[in-house]
């Protein structure tokens, strides 16, 4: 797409959505990515007291204060999945499946990303290992592939690429009903090694192994490393300093992404920290052309 945004928000817990509101009050132009049905750690809290304001509350309740206050600001969360944020020198590129959005800076509010990797994945990512079904599908066009989906949004595409793949092995880490083609194979194991050699061979699981070609773990967040190449990260966390920069100009990051204590007020300063930054800088560049 051809539209510069000034600032693309990667995220929609309550990093994200302050930065957002506080971006879109100074009056930028803005992207927000991220989830309309709110993180469910924030959701299935039964009771909080220590939120300004609003003590004696449920999370979901103040879930839809958020999104409320979103509303009456015209702020749209769009459901599209970044992929890859490439930072170009003048703009930021990110990319969902094979469309480009381009914005000047770049807030991360992606949250925290649990747990480590599979073993092999680090080591075969770009080899048979992807994070993004829809975009590398027609590499694998005749041959077996799984994905490990961690939720519903992975299943449209695994569907997908089974229009493609000789067969598609679905290994979910979530209970419920699946909405699946009828030639995709439903494996409820747990995925444990992702082995081969220069390329991916086979995938083992607890109680078992399957020979593919190609591997898809489609999880809620991709590590912040993989999203932004030459992101500085420290045990799992974007390394920023108090002005929530990053060391890549022109990018910000919030929440808890950037690390502990993980808690909503927190996240909430370091959006709208962010977000002032990210203005603050936008203006400098203004007055300096």
């Amino acid at each position: 797409m051809d539209e510069l945004y000034d600032i693309a928000i990667v995220g929609s817990g309550p990093a994200g959505i302050s930065a957002a509101v506080n971006a879109k009050i100074r009056n930028k132009k803005i992207i927000l990515f991220g989830n309309k049905e709110l993180s469910s750690k924030l959701t299935l809290a039964p009771k909080i007291d220590n939120y300004l304001g609003y003590y004696n509350i449920t999370g979901k309740e103040l879930a839809d204060k958020f999104l409320e206050h979103l509303n009456t600001m015209d702020i749209v969360i769009s459901k599209e999945r970044i992929n890859n944020i490439y930072a170009m020198g003048s703009y930021f590129s990110l990319m969902v499946n094979d469309k480009e959005y381009k914005a000047s800076t770049v807030i991360l509010a992606t949250g925290v990303l649990f747990g480590k990797p599979f073993k092999g994945e680090v080591e075969l990512l770009g080899r048979g290992v992807g994070y993004c079904a829809t975009c590398d599908a027609p590499l694998y066009k005749g041959k077996p592939v799984a994905i490990i989906g961690y939720n519903k949004e992975a299943e449209e595409e695994a569907n997908y690429v089974s229009e493609l793949a000789s067969i598609v092995y679905y290994i979910p880490t979530y209970k419920g009903e699946y909405e699946l083609r009828n030639n995709i194979e439903i494996i409820k194991d747990k995925p444990l090694e992702i082995i081969g050699d220069s390329q991916v061979q086979k995938l083992l699981l607890a109680n078992g192994e399957i020979q593919v070609d190609g591997i898809f773990i489609l999880r809620d967040n991709v590590a912040p490393e993989q999203l932004v190449p030459g992101l500085e990260v420290d045990e799992n966390h974007i390394k920023v300093d108090r002005e929530m920069k990053t060391n890549i100009e022109g990018c910000y990051a919030a929440g808890d992404v950037v690390g502990k204590p993980y808690q909503y007020m927190k996240a909430m300063g370091e959006g709208q920290v962010a977000a002032l930054n990210a203005v603050r800088y936008l203006d400098n560049k203004a007055m300096n052309k």
